[in-house]
């Protein structure tokens, strides 16, 4: 089957119709025939909006010219083009590979708005590789489907129109249209595992076999819809151990068949919208963690993810931010104060209870963190409390303590962040106190 513009309407047709088509043109061929595909049929997709993205993710010297001819070809072809350059960040330890990928779909998934729909080219061979690659990798069913046709992206949907079509296929197109594309050279560079893949493992293969490419994607989707199944089950095993605020009971995991258990981790963290550990990083969840002594609070972290336990629950979260505990911060306790690390705004107003409003009028106001032996005479009370039992008692886990600001008042404690207030600063009850307030601006 040759690939034509009526062939691809004919597969959006079956996809939840958008508002707008983000279609992302890297500048190579596929990307290239897809987007003059979709100019061929724009008329057929209205009421929905044509808009191609463009990323530049600087890795290489080219990158100017491959932007400027994307912005030439959508501009021959009357599509507006958003361009979105990335200043890409590489961990150690992690691929370029998939830090680049990551990167590109966190800046496309910014630009989607509900009811947008992001196209990209993948075809039938890519999805082979991608097979095989997750095959390489030890995955199973849910690596092996490889790359869904449709699946829900940021506020709205990603497709992959062209996955029933051959690389073959689409040049063969380009060449008929008279199209012009860019050939990244890095597509030859043999260090990554795709491009050996593609230039060296497949060509053999494909000797023996000749329709490899199409028997591997039929195995991704069979693959897929086994995954599709096990997920259906495992919604339900999730509800049994789902905790408040989306947290795991360790007692219900631990008492589910380890193969269940490792399929409700992966279903509960990918739900999460964090990228799924490998098996090495799961053994650790299940031995280092789950079976981890009641007073201890283990911690195993993976790209942008870290799981912890704490109270006989597990937290699923992003990377926390390196913070000194050190710092103190000086405030005049009127405007608002943004906390280093990642940590919030303080800001205040005036209600009931809260801090003595002349206290905090002439006092010199200062924001720290704990240091360990804080003592804390909560309003009302006879006693203090060590700040480390209060924490405690209102279950607040140990990561977080040390990143709780501590309101000091002409150097005492006069208020735990937006939890208590020490005496002697508190309000009296006839009086109108300075309420605290933190909120997070960017919540980890």
């Amino acid at each position: 089957m040759a690939f034509t513009p009526a062939h691809l309407l004919q597969i959006l047709n079956e996809l939840p119709p958008p508002r707008r088509y983000l279609i992302a043109l890297s500048g190579g061929c596929d990307s290239i025939v897809l987007l003059h595909a979709m100019a061929a049929i724009r008329d057929e997709l209205l009421p929905a909006e044509l808009v191609a993205v463009h990323i530049n993710h600087g890795l290489q010297p080219d990158a100017p010219a491959w932007a400027a001819h994307c912005a030439q070809v959508s501009r021959q072809l009357g599509i507006e083009l958003i361009q979105i350059a990335l200043d890409l960040q590489v961990a150690k330890g992690e691929s370029l590979e998939a830090a680049a990928r990551d990167a590109r779909y966190r800046a496309i998934k910014a630009e989607t708005a509900v009811g947008d729909m992001l196209l990209t080219a993948q075809h039938q061979d890519d999805q082979a590789e991608t097979l095989l690659l997750q095959l390489l990798r030890g995955s199973g069913p849910g690596g092996l489907a490889s790359m869904p046709q449709c699946t829900a992206f940021g506020a709205g949907f990603h497709a992959r129109p062209l996955l029933v079509f051959t690389r073959k296929q689409l040049h063969q197109y380009a060449v008929g249209q008279g199209l012009l594309w860019i050939e990244d050279r890095s597509n030859q560079d043999l260090r990554f595992d795709r491009n050996f893949l593609r230039q060296e493992i497949m060509p053999l293969l494909a000797q023996r076999w000749p329709a490899i490419s199409q028997t591997l994607a039929r195995s991704a989707r069979h693959c897929a819809e086994a995954q599709q199944l096990i997920d259906n089950l495992i919604i339900d095993e999730i509800k049994k151990v789902e905790q408040p605020e989306g947290r795991l009971s360790v007692q219900g995991l631990t008492a589910l068949p380890a193969p269940q258990c490792r399929a409700v981790l992966r279903a509960w963290i990918q739900r999460e919208g964090f990228q799924l550990p490998d098996t090495r990083h799961l053994d650790r969840i299940q031995k280092e963690v789950l079976q981890a002594a009641h007073d201890r609070n283990p911690l195993v972290g993976w790209a942008g993810c870290e799981l912890r336990r704490y109270r006989e629950q597990l937290f699923l979260m992003s990377p926390l931010t390196p913070h000194d505990h050190d710092t103190v911060l000086s405030w005049d306790g009127e405007t608002p104060l943004q906390l280093p690390a990642n940590l919030g705004l303080l800001t205040t107003g005036r209600g009931d209870h809260g801090v003595d409003p002349a206290k905090w009028q002439n006092g010199n106001i200062e924001i720290r963190f704990r240091q360990g032996g804080e003592r804390c005479q909560l309003a009302g009370r006879n006693h203090t409390h060590s700040l480390k039992k209060l924490l405690q008692g209102r279950g607040v886990p140990p990561w977080e303590r040390s990143r709780i600001p501590l309101v000091f008042i002409d150097n005492q404690l006069a208020a735990v962040a937006d939890l208590w207030v020490c005496e002697p600063f508190a309000a009296q009850n006839n009086q109108t106190g300075i309420i605290i307030f933190k909120t997070l601006n960017n919540p980890q």
